[in-house]
Order: structure tokens, then sequence, then C-alpha cells
């Protein structure tokens, strides 16, 4: 027997865990790894590709921060797949599978965060959200064209982490949850560094429920969706469930739409609109991986394909270089 057969055959797990050996496969066939078991695989894959790199340049909240320790989407990305490990430990789920789905969630997210991802829904005819960017990414563009040619599991689970549709895994269900619960706790972390928000100004009705500090309001919301089960569906107990829904809203309202938090965000649409009138104009100048999707996929997504997957950096790099006037050089 190779070790990944051993590793199948002592999975102690729930009746209710998605087993790698019941995975519906991958795009195309591959022969099976001696040593991993398919979602382990899909977990490296994942984290070997170009995608998952850049995600350590892309912004989570605040751009272009000044300061070491404000989150990126890549270390949103590692705090979900950590959460969502746990729960399912808890619960006696494939720990793996749930590994791969969390990495590999936020793939397809643009640079500047959600406020790129909107000039980019606006732009493209059909509309355009980052999850389906994300399965995007592992199917089509990583590896010159090829993808990933990740499991149907990991898939289905990228792509419904959030949106209308669930994921049939409760592994795909746990991963969806987790990154509510990443992100809510995350994004009060920063906003209270950034100065936006103050310990205090959280509501104690919801505190009272969830914990007044950072490692409580997580461990409370960890115990409380391991405490729902695993009964046909994820879920979070009550009152827990009522209080971080309700703290989330707190943060829409008083970060995420915050006028001092978002005040570039008119100046992001700006800069990626007029890389994309470029690129609309002069096709040709695409990169080529990007150029040879023309004629399956059109001009417009290709063009928001190479946007979505630039970093903050690059995007500010490439804005300068092909609008702002560079001064004279004697040679």
């Amino acid at each position: 027997m190779t070790l990944r057969e051993v590793t199948e055959q002592l999975d102690n797990l729930s009746p209710y865990a998605a087993l790698a050996v019941h995975s519906k496969g991958r795009l195309r066939p591959m022969e099976p790894c001696a040593i991993r078991t398919c979602y382990q695989r899909d977990v490296d894959r994942i984290v070997h590709s170009k995608a998952f790199r850049r995600l350590m340049h892309k912004t989570q909240v605040f751009l272009q921060p000044e300061g070491d320790h404000y989150r990126t989407r890549m270390t949103h990305t590692l705090e979900v797949a950590r959460i969502a490990r746990t729960i399912a430990r808890g619960l006696r789920l494939n720990e793996d599978l749930t590994e791969a789905i969390a990495l590999g969630h936020d793939l397809g997210h643009t640079p500047f965060g959600h406020a790129g991802e909107r000039v980019l829904n606006q732009i493209l005819s059909g509309g355009f959200h980052h999850n389906q960017q994300s399965l995007r990414v592992v199917d089509r563009l990583e590896r010159e064209g090829e993808g990933l040619n990740l499991c149907y599991e990991v898939r289905r689970g990228i792509l419904c982490h959030t949106g209308p549709d669930q994921a049939e895994t409760l592994e795909g269900q746990i991963v969806r949850l987790a990154d509510k619960i990443a992100y809510i706790n995350h994004d009060i972390d920063d906003a209270i560094r950034a100065g936006i928000l103050q310990a205090g100004d959280l509501p104690r009705e919801l505190t009272a429920i969830l914990g007044d500090t950072h490692s409580q309001r997580i461990s409370t919301m960890v115990n409380a969706v391991i405490a729902y089960g695993t009964d046909g569906d994820i879920g979070m107990t009550e009152p827990h469930w009522e209080a971080t829904m309700a703290l989330r809203k707190f943060m829409f309202e008083n970060v995420y739409f915050n006028s001092a938090a978002k005040s570039e965000d008119s100046k992001v649409a700006d800069m990626i609109e007029h890389i994309y009138e470029y690129f609309l104009k002069q096709p040709e100048k695409l990169p080529p991986e990007y150029r040879a999707n023309i004629d399956a996929d059109g001009v417009e997504r290709s063009i928001c394909d190479y946007i979505a997957c630039m970093t903050d950096r690059y995007a500010l790099a490439l804005f300068e270089e092909l609008f702002v006037p560079k001064t004279w050089q004697h040679k």
C-alpha cells in the first residue's frame, strides 16, 4: 500500500465528512500521488501557485497602509484557513479539503480589495465577482492557461464561499463561515490600529455575548459553530449567530463604508478604468498569456483577467508607466 492509501484508510472522520477516496475527481485525469491524498495535493498546488503568492501584495481593507501589521489578502487567507481547520477538526470533517478551499477562496481577488472588484463589476458586461474569478484562476489562468486542475469539491467550495450558491460539502460551508469570522475580527483589529475605531466603540450588547478581545471573539464564534453540529449543514448557535451578524453590520456602517477609510477609492476607480480603456484600444499590448485568451473569451474578459491578477503595487507601477510623464534624462 502507498502512504496515501494508508492515510485514506486511517481517516477517523464523521459520516458527514467528504472523503478523498469519494472525490468526484478533476477536470482532467491525473495519476494519483503515492504520498498525498487528492485534497492534500490540491493544498500544495494552490500554495505553489503564482496567484497565491500575489495575495501578499493585495489590499484587504486599507489601501497601501503605513505600517507592517495590517492584514493583506494573504494574511486574511491564512487566518481563514486556520479558523476553518479548527472547526473541521472539532466536527471531525476533512481538514485537508477545508484547508484547500480556504487557501484558494480569494485567488481571484482584484488589486485594492473590494474597491477594485466594484470597478470591474461595472466595466465587465455580465458583472465581475471575485469568487467566480477565483474559480477562473484555478481552472483557466494559472500555469500559462492550463489551470491547477483541482478536485471538484475544492472548486465548488471556492466558488461558493460567497454568493447565492452553497457548497455541497460541509467543508465548503465551513470556509464560507470561517471567512466571515476571520474578516469581521481582523478588520476590527486593523480599524483600531488605523484609528478608525476605538475598542470601546464596539456595541456592549455584542461584546457581552462574543467577547471583549480579538481572541475571545474568535474562540466564541468557533465554538458556536462546533456546538451547532453537522446535522445537514454548518451554522452557529444562538445568540452567537445573531450577535455575529450584528457585529458585521456594525463594521459595514463604521469601517467598510467609512469615508476616511475609503477616501482613496475614487482614485482606484479612475486608475483601473484608465488601464482598462488603454488595453481596450490596444489589446495587442496585453501580455501574451492574456492575449492568447481573446479568441475564446473576448477582449473585455481578457483585460479584466489581467487587471484582476495585478497586485496593488503592480497596478500603480503600470499606471505610472502608461500615463505619468517621465522626466527628461540626458544620456
